[in-house]
């Protein structure tokens, strides 16, 4: 909820004889009318973690993270959307409302106090929360979000959302480099639950927001890999600049979204396409040690997944159905081991090293430099097995630690790492998408557009995306399309904001079908 005040006001009326008031009207500690601009910036980090999970049960389902078996196929495993509902709009809700005007506080208290670090902390925020916005919905509203004279928003274009990112992420920049005015570690780490007060690290995520930012482009001649790459060599250096959030998982708000204590995640099942990434079936038959420390194996030892065209769990005996993401059969693990990033202290990530590598190898890539695309993909699988070790220590969860035996067999193997000149875009995209599964579910999506699901990467004459299908029995609403983006928040624009949503095409049943600019040339 917004920091705001509570005045109380009181009008006494008293004789004008010499005499003292007889009552003092005190301020409410527990309603301050003003308060440190640092305080409001914890619970805008807890969401810039949480609120892209809230909405990854749906985006998972578009990218097969995660299947939900039943009887019937399920609307978002058809690549539709839930009419009537504000399934998929946790995102937008949060960005406009608990961050929202919140953050714009929050900046005009920093600047005005010449707490340059903090302002350029905000800065990030906002650049980010424009960026999973867009990246998921498309159109926004910016110029117009915090004009409290409006009762109604008109839509900027996504063009304009990604020029805007920039120009934050260019002011965050700038702030951040800035060791003058009121600047105080201390300060800021008073609240700053992600890097404890340390500007530089919030000066390298700045980066690489910057990197992912320009990455997008790659479909368009404005593409520049070359600043895609400066910008990650500023940025993060090691997995020890990872933007992670921890969870003290004392009760249910401050725990993991994904453990089996919140419960969401509990029913759902990993897919055909997630398993066939990591058990050699796509990769010459190269098992990643990575997949009996992610996924869980059926009762009978074996690691399945389920197919998302066929019901339920398609046939399989008991033994041989996946257990749920905790390592357990049916809804079973509450308060017991879990895994990876599914217990409920496990930390989870804004943003990595291994996501950043990636990036640069896929830009690299494109640049026409196998060397430097092969060095940065290399890194980003060892980084990402290291990860993987770490996230499974927060926890003391159940899955042993891999081995510097086993990491570096795997990245030995030729099917794994090939030479700079066998590299090819299915090896980084894949390996990225493997490094993103469960947690960086807008980045995840937006690479799968950028190459439309099931485009063929030239230079391996396989899909860039190996194993991945799509759904057979697509939503009604589709018109025989697949999904592109989800549809604007149901309860705050298609009740409140009709006539602006009908200008971008937003009451069309298929407006969830249509591209987004960023992907298109």
């Amino acid at each position: 909820m917004r920091l705001s005040a509570a005045l109380l006001v009181g009008a006494l009326s008293l004789s004008a004889v010499g005499c003292d008031d007889f009552l003092d009207v005190n301020e409410n500690p527990n309603a301050p009318q003003t308060v440190s601009a640092n305080l409001y910036l914890s619970p805008m980090l807890h969401w810039m973690v949480t609120s892209p999970q809230f909405d990854g049960r749906f985006i998972g389902r578009y990218t097969q993270q995660w299947y939900l078996p039943g009887t019937t196929f399920s609307t978002w495993d058809r690549m539709g959307y839930d009419p009537s509902s504000d399934n998929g709009g946790q995102l937008w809700r949060d960005v406009y409302w608990n961050i929202g005007q919140n953050l714009v506080d929050m900046m005009q208290k920093a600047e005005a106090e010449e707490r340059w670090d903090l302002l350029g902390v905000g800065y990030v925020i906002k650049a980010w929360g424009w960026q999973q916005l867009t990246n998921v919905h498309g159109e926004l509203i910016i110029k117009q979000a915090f004009d409290q004279t409006r009762f109604t928003f008109d839509y900027d274009s996504e063009e304009f959302a990604y020029q805007e990112i920039q120009r934050l992420l260019g002011e965050a920049i700038k702030n951040l480099e800035r060791t003058d005015g009121a600047v105080d570690p201390a300060y800021l780490g008073r609240t700053d639950r992600i890097y404890g007060g340390d500007r530089t690290k919030w000066l390298k995520l700045a980066y690489g927001m910057l990197a992912l930012n320009l990455n997008h482009f790659s479909n368009k001649s404005s593409y520049k890999p070359q600043d895609v790459i400066a910008a990650v060599d500023k940025s993060f250096t090691s997995n020890a600049d990872d933007a992670l959030l921890a969870f003290p998982g004392t009760v249910n708000d401050d725990t993991n979204f994904w453990s089996r204590t919140r419960n969401n995640i509990t029913n759902y099942r990993q897919t055909r396409f997630v398993v066939g990434l990591l058990d050699g079936t796509e990769f010459g038959g190269a098992v990643d040690p990575r997949l009996s420390r992610m996924l869980s194996p059926s009762p009978d030892g074996v690691y399945r997944g389920l197919d998302i065209n066929t019901l339920n769990f398609g046939g399989l005996a008991a033994a041989q159905q996946p257990q749920n993401f905790f390592g357990y059969v049916g809804a079973g693990g509450l308060g017991l081991p879990s895994r990876y990033i599914f217990s409920e202290k496990s930390r989870l990530p804004i943003m990595t090293y291994a996501q950043l590598q990636f990036i640069k190898a896929e830009a690299a890539y494109r640049a026409g430099d196998k060397a430097t695309a092969l060095a940065a993909y290399r890194n980003g699988v060892a980084a990402h097995i290291d990860f993987v070790n770490a996230r499974n220590r927060d926890d003391n969860q159940t899955p042993t630690q891999i081995t510097a035996a086993e990491r570096d067999a795997f990245l030995a193997n030729p099917n794994i790492v090939p030479s700079a000149s066998q590299l090819t875009l299915t090896h980084i995209m894949s390996q990225k998408y493997i490094a993103q599964w469960g947690w960086a579910h807008v980045e995840l999506w937006t690479d799968m557009r950028r190459y439309n699901y099931t485009n063929i990467d030239p230079a391996s004459g396989r899909q860039v995306y190996p194993g991945f299908v799509l759904p057979v029995n697509l939503f009604p609403d589709n018109g025989g399309k697949i999904a592109q983006r989800i549809r604007a928040r149901f309860n705050s624009e298609y009740v409140w904001n009709r006539a602006a949503l009908d200008k971008i095409g937003g009451l069309a049943l298929d407006f969830h079908t249509k591209p987004l600019w960023i992907t298109q040339p």
